[in-house]
Protein backbone atom coordinates (compact mmCIF):
# COMPACT_ATOMS: atom_id res chain seq x y z
CA UNK A 1 0.00 0.00 0.00
CA UNK A 2 1.51 3.24 -0.75
CA UNK A 3 0.19 6.58 -0.40
CA UNK A 4 1.05 9.76 -2.45
CA UNK A 5 -0.57 13.30 -1.64
CA UNK A 6 -1.73 15.32 -4.24
CA UNK A 7 -2.91 18.83 -2.47
CA UNK A 8 -4.05 19.72 0.81
CA UNK A 9 -7.65 17.98 0.78
CA UNK A 10 -6.57 15.19 -1.76
CA UNK A 11 -4.93 11.81 -1.47
CA UNK A 12 -4.29 9.10 -3.28
CA UNK A 13 -3.49 5.07 -2.61
CA UNK A 14 -2.71 2.74 -4.49
CA UNK A 15 -2.95 -0.94 -3.58
CA UNK A 16 -1.28 -4.17 -5.18
CA UNK A 17 -3.63 -7.12 -5.77
CA UNK A 18 -1.41 -8.73 -2.96
CA UNK A 19 -2.63 -6.37 -0.75
CA UNK A 20 -5.94 -7.10 -1.02
CA UNK A 21 -5.15 -10.96 -1.03
CA UNK A 22 -3.36 -10.02 2.30
CA UNK A 23 -6.72 -9.65 3.71
CA UNK A 24 -8.72 -12.14 1.91
CA UNK A 25 -10.38 -9.72 -0.38
CA UNK A 26 -10.96 -10.61 -3.86
CA UNK A 27 -10.94 -8.29 -7.07
CA UNK A 28 -14.63 -8.04 -7.45
CA UNK A 29 -15.49 -7.66 -3.74
CA UNK A 30 -13.43 -4.40 -3.60
CA UNK A 31 -16.61 -2.78 -5.19
CA UNK A 32 -18.71 -4.39 -2.50
CA UNK A 33 -19.14 -2.08 1.15
CA UNK A 34 -18.96 -5.17 3.23
CA UNK A 35 -16.54 -5.80 6.21
CA UNK A 36 -13.11 -6.65 5.21
CA UNK A 37 -13.70 -3.46 2.80
CA UNK A 38 -14.22 -1.20 5.47
CA UNK A 39 -11.37 -2.19 7.61
CA UNK A 40 -9.08 -1.76 4.82
CA UNK A 41 -10.90 1.64 4.04
CA UNK A 42 -10.26 2.49 7.71
CA UNK A 43 -6.56 1.28 7.60
CA UNK A 44 -5.89 3.48 4.26
CA UNK A 45 -7.57 6.35 6.21
CA UNK A 46 -4.74 5.33 8.93
CA UNK A 47 -1.70 5.14 7.23
CA UNK A 48 -2.70 8.15 4.95
CA UNK A 49 -3.00 10.28 8.53
CA UNK A 50 0.41 8.95 9.79
CA UNK A 51 2.41 9.31 6.60
CA UNK A 52 1.13 12.74 4.99
CA UNK A 53 -1.26 14.06 7.94
CA UNK A 54 -4.45 13.97 6.02
CA UNK A 55 -7.55 13.23 8.45
CA UNK A 56 -11.59 12.94 7.55
CA UNK A 57 -13.51 15.32 8.73
CA UNK A 58 -16.80 15.80 7.55
CA UNK A 59 -17.75 14.25 3.24
CA UNK A 60 -15.38 12.98 1.18
CA UNK A 61 -15.46 11.42 -2.18
CA UNK A 62 -13.97 8.66 -3.01
CA UNK A 63 -12.68 7.19 -6.35
CA UNK A 64 -11.67 3.80 -7.36
CA UNK A 65 -9.80 2.55 -10.42
CA UNK A 66 -8.69 -0.63 -11.32
CA UNK A 67 -5.24 -0.82 -13.14
CA UNK A 68 -4.85 -4.08 -15.00
CA UNK A 69 -1.78 -5.08 -13.18
CA UNK A 70 -0.79 -2.82 -10.72
CA UNK A 71 -4.03 -3.04 -8.69
CA UNK A 72 -6.62 -0.90 -7.52
CA UNK A 73 -6.00 3.12 -7.53
CA UNK A 74 -8.24 5.02 -4.99
CA UNK A 75 -8.26 8.67 -4.52
CA UNK A 76 -9.84 10.37 -1.29
CA UNK A 77 -10.98 14.07 -1.44
CA UNK A 78 -12.31 16.06 1.39
CA UNK A 79 -14.52 17.84 0.50
CA UNK A 80 -16.44 21.08 1.84
CA UNK A 81 -20.06 21.40 3.16
CA UNK A 82 -22.33 21.40 0.47
CA UNK A 83 -25.60 22.70 0.35
CA UNK A 84 -28.26 19.42 0.18
CA UNK A 85 -29.30 19.73 -3.24
CA UNK A 86 -25.73 19.76 -4.33
CA UNK A 87 -24.78 16.80 -2.10
CA UNK A 88 -27.55 15.15 -3.87
CA UNK A 89 -26.28 15.71 -7.58
CA UNK A 90 -22.67 14.82 -5.91
CA UNK A 91 -24.11 11.26 -4.84
CA UNK A 92 -25.76 10.87 -8.40
CA UNK A 93 -22.54 11.83 -10.36
CA UNK A 94 -20.39 8.99 -8.40
CA UNK A 95 -23.42 6.69 -8.54
CA UNK A 96 -22.59 6.53 -12.57
CA UNK A 97 -18.98 6.66 -12.25
CA UNK A 98 -18.90 3.88 -9.91
CA UNK A 99 -21.32 1.78 -12.44
CA UNK A 100 -19.03 2.50 -14.98
CA UNK A 101 -15.99 1.13 -13.10
CA UNK A 102 -18.09 -2.26 -11.73
CA UNK A 103 -17.50 -3.63 -15.27
CA UNK A 104 -15.64 -7.07 -14.27
CA UNK A 105 -13.90 -6.75 -17.47
CA UNK A 106 -10.24 -5.30 -17.40
CA UNK A 107 -10.06 -4.66 -20.49
CA UNK A 108 -12.97 -2.55 -21.27
CA UNK A 109 -13.89 1.24 -22.29
CA UNK A 110 -12.00 4.11 -20.56
CA UNK A 111 -11.55 7.78 -20.39
CA UNK A 112 -8.32 9.82 -18.94
CA UNK A 113 -8.31 13.61 -18.25
CA UNK A 114 -5.68 15.96 -19.10
CA UNK A 115 -4.84 19.45 -17.99
CA UNK A 116 -5.09 21.26 -20.99
CA UNK A 117 -4.21 20.78 -25.00
CA UNK A 118 -0.65 20.69 -25.37
CA UNK A 119 -0.84 17.55 -22.77
CA UNK A 120 -3.00 16.11 -25.13
CA UNK A 121 -1.14 16.67 -28.21
CA UNK A 122 1.83 15.13 -26.37
CA UNK A 123 -0.45 12.08 -25.10
CA UNK A 124 -1.26 11.52 -29.08
CA UNK A 125 2.16 11.48 -30.31
CA UNK A 126 3.40 9.43 -27.65
CA UNK A 127 0.57 7.07 -28.65
CA UNK A 128 0.78 7.23 -32.38
CA UNK A 129 4.49 5.93 -31.95
CA UNK A 130 2.72 2.28 -31.12
CA UNK A 131 0.16 2.79 -33.94
CA UNK A 132 -2.69 3.35 -31.64
CA UNK A 133 -5.88 3.98 -33.59
CA UNK A 134 -9.51 5.74 -32.36
CA UNK A 135 -10.73 7.97 -29.27
CA UNK A 136 -12.80 10.45 -29.00
CA UNK A 137 -11.88 14.12 -27.57
CA UNK A 138 -14.40 15.46 -25.04
CA UNK A 139 -13.87 19.43 -23.20
CA UNK A 140 -15.91 19.36 -20.41
CA UNK A 141 -15.78 21.15 -17.13
CA UNK A 142 -12.75 23.25 -18.49
CA UNK A 143 -10.83 19.71 -19.16
CA UNK A 144 -9.58 17.93 -22.16
CA UNK A 145 -11.22 13.91 -22.23
CA UNK A 146 -9.63 11.63 -24.10
CA UNK A 147 -12.51 8.39 -24.74
CA UNK A 148 -11.43 4.47 -25.98
CA UNK A 149 -13.71 1.92 -26.46
CA UNK A 150 -12.58 -1.75 -25.76
CA UNK A 151 -12.07 -2.65 -29.68
CA UNK A 152 -9.78 0.86 -29.90
CA UNK A 153 -6.91 -0.77 -28.03
CA UNK A 154 -5.77 -4.24 -28.25
CA UNK A 155 -4.77 -6.29 -25.21
CA UNK A 156 -1.08 -7.06 -25.85
CA UNK A 157 -0.71 -3.22 -25.71
CA UNK A 158 -3.17 -2.01 -23.27
CA UNK A 159 -0.57 -2.00 -20.08
CA UNK A 160 1.78 0.36 -22.96
CA UNK A 161 -1.29 2.72 -23.38
CA UNK A 162 -2.20 2.75 -19.69
CA UNK A 163 1.56 4.04 -18.81
CA UNK A 164 1.75 6.29 -21.49
CA UNK A 165 -1.63 7.78 -20.77
CA UNK A 166 -0.62 8.02 -17.03
CA UNK A 167 2.50 10.56 -18.30
CA UNK A 168 0.53 13.40 -18.94
CA UNK A 169 -3.12 12.79 -17.60
CA UNK A 170 -5.19 11.03 -14.76
CA UNK A 171 -8.16 8.01 -15.36
CA UNK A 172 -11.00 10.22 -14.93
CA UNK A 173 -14.45 8.59 -13.47
CA UNK A 174 -16.48 10.58 -16.05
CA UNK A 175 -19.16 7.95 -17.98
CA UNK A 176 -19.26 8.24 -21.42
CA UNK A 177 -22.98 8.87 -21.29
CA UNK A 178 -22.12 11.88 -18.81
CA UNK A 179 -19.41 13.30 -21.91
CA UNK A 180 -21.88 13.03 -24.39
CA UNK A 181 -24.68 14.89 -22.57
CA UNK A 182 -23.06 17.50 -20.94
CA UNK A 183 -19.58 18.23 -22.61
CA UNK A 184 -18.34 19.26 -26.11
CA UNK A 185 -17.50 16.43 -28.07
CA UNK A 186 -14.25 18.11 -30.12
CA UNK A 187 -13.29 15.21 -32.37
CA UNK A 188 -14.96 11.92 -32.72
CA UNK A 189 -13.45 8.32 -33.22
CA UNK A 190 -9.78 9.30 -34.74
CA UNK A 191 -8.63 11.68 -32.11
CA UNK A 192 -4.99 10.45 -32.37
CA UNK A 193 -4.52 10.64 -35.81
CA UNK A 194 -6.50 13.57 -35.70
CA UNK A 195 -4.14 15.06 -33.42
CA UNK A 196 -1.05 14.15 -35.09
CA UNK A 197 -1.94 15.35 -38.43
CA UNK A 198 -2.13 18.62 -37.50
CA UNK A 199 -1.07 19.74 -33.82
CA UNK A 200 3.26 18.84 -34.72
CA UNK A 201 4.88 18.76 -31.36
CA UNK A 202 6.52 22.52 -30.18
Amino acid sequence: MRVEKLGDNKVRIMLSYDDLDQRGIDREEIWQNGRKVQELFWDMMEKAYLETGFEVAGPIAVEAFTMPTEGVVVVITQLPALPVQAEQELVEEDDEADAAMDSPDPFGAFTFVFQDLEDVIRVAHSLQAYEAVGGTLYHYKERYHLFFDEEEVGEDLYDTFWSILHEYGELSPTTKAMLDEYGKRVMDGNAVQTITQHFPLR
